[in-house]
C-alpha cells in the first residue's frame, strides 16, 4: 500500500534546505517519488513503515516532523466541495493542511480567519479527519500568516496548496 509522506517546514525562505529529488533517488528502492519542492513523496513500496522512517531520517540532513498518510486517505479528498465557492475567485488560492500528530484538545470552531474573521488573509474552513481545508489571499503578508495555522489550530501542521496534492493523486492513481 503506498503512502504519502509530508515534511514540515523544509525548503521555505531558505531554511532547512535540501533536494527532495536527491533525496527520493537515494530511496528509490521504495519506490519514492519526489512531488514539487516542499519535501512531499509518495511512497508506493514502504515496506514496514518503522523501517522507512528510520531510513528517511538518517538520509535527511536536519531532523523535522512528518505526517505520513495512506494513498487511500489522499484519494478519498478528490473534489472541490471542500471550499466553497470563494476559492475560485483569480485571488484566492486553496489549501490543504495535514496535522502532524493527533490533537489533544477540539480544533475550534471553523471557519477561522487569520488574523481575523472578518481581515483574514488566511481562512481555515472545514476539517475531515487528520486534514484540514481552507483558503488563502494572494498577498505579501499571506506569507506570515499561513506560519500562524499551528497556533490557531493548537497542533503542528504541514501545509500544501490544493494544486500539489492533485499532482499526488495523480501519482496515486498510475
Amino acid at each position: 500500500m503506498a503512502i504519502v509522506v509530508f515534511l514540515r517546514g523544509v525548503n521555505v525562505g531558505g531554511h532547512r534546505r535540501f533536494r527532495p529529488a536527491a533525496l527520493a533517488k537515494q530511496l528509490d528502492r521504495y519506490g519514492v517519488i519526489n512531488v514539487g519542492a516542499t519535501g512531499l513523496f509518495v511512497v508506493l513500496n514502504p515496506g514496514p513503515l518503522r523501517e522507512f522512517r528510520a531510513e528517511l531520517a538518517r538520509r535527511l540532513p536536519f531532523e523535522t516532523e512528518l505526517a505520513i498518510c495512506e494513498g487511500r486517505e489522499i484519494l478519498a479528498l478528490a473534489g472541490n466541495e471542500f471550499f466553497g465557492e470563494e476559492a475560485f475567485a483569480p485571488d484566492v488560492i486553496p489549501f490543504v493542511s495535514v496535522l502532524c500528530s493527533k490533537t489533544k484538545t477540539h480544533l475550534p470552531k471553523l471557519p477561522l480567519g487569520i488574523p481575523s474573521k472578518d481581515d483574514w488573509y488566511v481562512r481555515i474552513l472545514r476539517q475531515k479527519a487528520r486534514f484540514v481545508f481552507g483558503i488563502y489571499r494572494r498577498h505579501m503578508k499571506t506569507i506570515g500568516y499561513l506560519g500562524k495555522i499551528d497556533k490557531a489550530l493548537r497542533v503542528p501542521v504541514t501545509t500544501r496548496n490544493w494544486n500539489t496534492i492533485a499532482a499526488v493523486m495523480k501519482v496515486l492513481k498510475k
